[in-house]
Formats: structure tokens, sequence, C-alpha cells
């Protein structure tokens, strides 16, 4: 007969299995769930009034550049130039008076060329739910484009749809099987995980609101 030890250790090992295979399951589906409008090439993305580019930092730990970062000011700069919005909201943490994605993303945005009166910032976007919540709550955008690294962008657009919201994403260029794309990757299972129960179990709201702001749109 099994000890006590043993019946332990093989419920404990499945329990870890059955985890695993639900993550598994669970990136996949918000993969395929986005696929379909995650757009590659920029002369085959619709035009749509807003974009929305969620925030990261601009250097890792270490000091040296974030690309990340880098790729989504890049591919934001490129959509406003071919004419494919006509605004952008930037939505990213500014937790403490020293660390502030917004403000850093817009001066690059600007420095690339685009007017500041088009920029409008998100600085509560502590998390991608919190940046798709106040998109729509807190600057009435309801039909837009979102930029980020594909491994993201699935995420935020499975979240946007979730609340009812009109999105299709620009895939920003990443670093495929490189150790960055793999660390990010593993921490996306955990986040999608999370998402889930956000969206379905907990119905977790946005950590702040605020009151409601307008965007500016350029005249086409």
């Amino acid at each position: 007969m099994f000890s006590k030890r043993w019946v332990k250790l093989v419920l404990f090992l499945l329990i870890i299995v059955s985890g695993i295979l639900v993550l598994v399951f669970w990136n996949n589906y918000i993969s395929e769930q986005s696929k379909e409008n995650i757009y590659n090439n920029i002369d085959e993305v619709p035009k749509k009034k807003a974009l929305l580019v969620l925030g990261t930092a601009k250097y890792v730990a270490t000091g040296r550049k974030n690309y990340f970062y880098t790729y989504r000011i890049e591919a934001t700069v490129a959509l406003y130039k071919a004419g494919k919005v006509q605004a952008i909201l930037v939505s990213g943490d500014n937790a403490t008076k020293y660390y502030d994605e917004p403000t850093t993303m817009k001066k690059d945005l600007i420095e690339a060329g685009i007017p500041s009166k088009y920029i409008t910032l998100d600085y509560a976007g502590f998390r991608t739910l919190d940046s798709i919540i106040r998109a729509k709550a807190i600057f009435g955008l309801s039909d837009y484009i979102i930029v980020s690294q594909k491994f993201h962008l699935e995420r935020a657009i499975y979240i946007a749809q979730s609340k009812g919201h009109k999105v299709i994403g620009f895939r920003a260029k990443d670093f495929a099987n490189t150790p960055a794309d793999y660390r990010m990757r593993f921490r996306e299972h955990l986040a999608r995980a999370k998402a889930f129960l956000d969206i379905h179990i907990l119905d977790t709201k946005a950590k702040f609101y605020g009151r409601s702001e307008k965007v500016t749109y350029r005249e086409e």
C-alpha cells in the first residue's frame, strides 16, 4: 500500500500538472481570440480616431535601453505619420514622482515630430487592465488601436473586447527567441491567468478613476 507521504506527493504533482495545463490552455485561447485583430503591416491597418500605447520603462534595471519601449514609440509615430490615427493616449505607471512612464513617452513622441496637443496622458495606467478600463471610462475611447508587442497585445485586446471596446492592435517590433523574450513570455502566462480572474471571477475595477478628460483630435 502507498504511504500517506506518497499519496500527498502524487496529489501535489497532479495539482501542479493541472495548473500548468490550465495556463497553457488559457494562453492559447487568448492568442486565438485576438489574432484576427492584430496587424503587422502599417499599410493594412484600418484608420481609427485614437491610439492607445501601453507604457513601459525606457530603461531596464541595469540602465540599458529597453527596446520594448523604443519599438512602441516607433510604432506609435509610424501610425500617426501614416494618418492612421488623429490622437494618441499614452497610458502608464506614474506611481511616484521619480517614476513617470507617460511623461517620458510623451517627450519622445514630441521629439519624433508629433504635436503635443494631440498626445493625452493617462498617469494611472498601473497595469494593462487599468489602462483599458480608463481608456473608455475617463477618456471616452471605445473604438481605437492598441500598440504593444505581440505577447502583450493579445492580452490587451482580449481585455478590451471583454469590456465591450471595439479595438485592433498594431504589433510593435519585439525580440523573438531571446532571453528577454522568454522572460516576458513566462510572465505573460501568469498575467493571462490573472486577467481571467480579474474579468470573469473578481470583476476587478481600475485602481483609480477620477474626473473625465478630453482627448484632442487633429483634423483630417
